[in-house]
């Protein structure tokens, strides 16, 4: 462990993930890491039924529990602190970043509704998280009626709302619960809520204002445009959502007394503007120059952009300016599901001889199937996947989409089919960089952040197809070490965070290079993707749809619920 001198000056960022917080130290002169801490969430993601009452969620939903994320402060920052070894009166600041879009209902003061007696049992006043997509109805409509009306802002959306978006989901929370929505003073993302707990105020964060609030231009949607939508949904912007702007870097203030004595820290010291875990990743991978482009691959893998040139790219996220670092546009855009389809696949399609040769093996599953699918040639397999298990978010931006295995035969193995679903996700890839290029704005550099760089296999599979040399970042905490940085500059170590990146921030550039060889079998291999991908997505038959559809049905007949 390295400790600290007297002289030293030392941040703390926190990245709210999927599952678990993650604290982390970070010398401000070299962003040294000098501890770290990770406190898995007690409710994890609520998928079946709520935590209070035991309300049976339909299928789509993914809620939280928001102490699960005041707990991250309380136990991870204090843990992070003491194996850091530091004087913790040396600390400057403190900077978080959260998944988005991650959005919550609460009163005026901020206290989330679901945390109020009387709608404890009420799914709707719960955290509604990330992947939480049940409000896809709801964003079609969006989609239809800004196309209709020829909306200015949706061409910088790729042309298409996402349903995980704040809209989408608000609207949902109108349509389907109106008194929780009346009761709703504040929506807010919880990148947003989690610095009002930290500094006592209430700093909409300029990323997912952007991004994920159809905020352009400094403007909102129209109260016209919500009131064509729904009657009641025309005062939503001004009376629950609008507020001041905090851009990325800025400090949003001061640590309070209370989040002190959760925390350790001392009470006054910098606490940042919130941020996003894909975008706040950019720097700590000195990535904040144009066509610098960042796949931070998790659960989820979000691909963030910046560029100097401001074009319409089909299906993305959004583009927003300074919406990763000041003074360029920052693009973003995504893949719903990554890790999760790997962790998927190992929990329900992989027999119990393969679990017990892992572990004699000292492997993981993940390890050990890896290693399998690592002897095979490309094509080998004979089968092609849609990473759809989780939707699509871009290019295609429909969450009513699902996943696919082409090609299998009663030969087909379990490491057959893992591989296919590693290719299909970098497959998925290879679409968002192909469609940033025909749309002029080139990818000159990709970078991978996140846990999956571990998997060597996956690393020169996404080189490969992409034929692309991939750049790792030097981190294993790339978003909690991205918030360290926004931390030192709104404590003013730091003029900005492009500076602050080149000194704090870790890249090791051309840790794999593509094969020739495998980039031309992919090539094919990638055309029979493209062939499934647009005749499923892209409506020549939308049988997947019509499934969900069924489901649903289905369960809402019998009164169950669904996984």
């Amino acid at each position: 462990m390295t400790k600290s001198t007297s002289s030293s000056q030392y941040v703390v960022g926190v990245d709210y993930g999927t599952l678990s917080g993650r604290a982390l130290v970070v010398r401000v002169s070299d962003g040294a890491e000098l501890g770290s801490a990770v406190h898995e969430y007690a409710h994890a993601v609520v998928t079946e039924r709520l935590p209070v009452g035991g309300a049976a969620l339909p299928p789509e939903w993914a809620l939280q529990v928001p102490d699960d994320y005041r707990e991250v402060l309380r136990r991870a920052v204090p843990a992070a602190l003491a194996a850091a070894g530091i004087d913790r009166a040396d600390v400057i600041g403190i900077a978080t970043d959260f998944t988005a879009c991650t959005v919550l209902p609460a009163t005026g003061g901020g206290v989330p509704l679901c945390e109020l007696p009387q709608f404890a049992d009420r799914p709707h006043a719960y955290v509604k998280l990330w992947r939480h997509h049940a409000a896809q109805p709801q964003a079609d409509r969006i989609n239809r009626l800004a196309e209709e009306r020829g909306e200015v802002w949706l061409p910088r959306y790729g042309g298409l709302i996402s349903s995980e978006w704040e809209f989408a989901k608000a609207l949902q929370l109108l349509e389907e619960d109106p008194e929780v929505y009346a009761a709703t003073e504040r929506w807010l993302e919880a990148a947003d809520w989690i610095v009002w707990q930290l500094c006592g105020r209430y700093v909409r964060n300029a990323c997912t204002a952007g991004y994920k609030g159809i905020r352009q231009d400094g403007a909102y949607p129209s109260r016209a445009f919500l009131a064509a939508l729904n009657p009641a949904f025309a005062d939503f912007v001004t009376d629950k959502l609008d507020q001041p702007i905090g851009q990325l870097g800025e400090a949003a203030g001061c640590l309070t007394a209370e989040a002190a004595a959760w925390t350790g820290l001392r009470e006054g010291i910098a606490v940042a503007v919130g941020n996003v875990d894909a975008h706040v990743t950019a720097p700590a991978a000195r990535a904040t120059e144009p066509g610098q482009m960042v796949a931070i691959m998790g659960t989820s893998t979000c691909h963030v952009m910046s560029s100097d040139v401001l074009r319409e790219v089909p299906g993305m996220c959004g583009v927003v300016d300074g919406g990763i670092v000041s003074g360029l546009w920052g693009y973003e855009a995504g893949q719903s599901g990554v890790g999760d389809i790997f962790g998927w696949f190992t929990r329900i399609g992989v027999p119990p001889g393969y679990a017990s040769a892992a572990r004699e093996s000292g492997l993981s599953l993940h390890e050990y199937l890896t290693g399998l699918a690592a002897q095979q040639g490309v094509g080998e397999h004979g089968l092609v996947a849609l990473d759809w298990h989780s939707g699509n978010r871009s290019v295609l931006v429909d969450h009513e989409l699902s996943g696919a295995v082409i090609g299998q035969t009663l030969a087909t193995r379990p490491e057959d089919v893992y591989r296919a679903l590693l290719e299909a996700t970098a497959f998925g890839t290879r679409v968002i960089l192909e469609t940033f290029r025909d749309s002029g704005v080139p990818v000159t550099e990709l970078i991978i952040a996140g846990g999956l760089t571990k998997n060597r296999l996956l690393m020169q599979i996404y080189s490969d197809v992409t034929r692309l040399p991939l750049s790792v970042i030097g981190s294993e905490q790339g978003p909690a070490l991205g918030s360290a940085i926004h931390a030192a500059v709104a404590a003013g170590a730091y003029p900005d965070t492009t500076t602050a990146a080149r000194l704090m921030g870790k890249l090791e550039r051309n840790a794999f290079v593509p094969d020739e060889a495998s980039s031309a079998a992919y090539d094919a291999l990638f055309e029979e993707y493209l062939r499934l991908h647009d005749y499923f997505g892209r409506g020549a038959n939308d049988v997947m749809k019509r499934l969900k559809a069924l489901r649903r049905k289905a369960i809402a007949s019998r009164g169950g619920d669904a996984a």
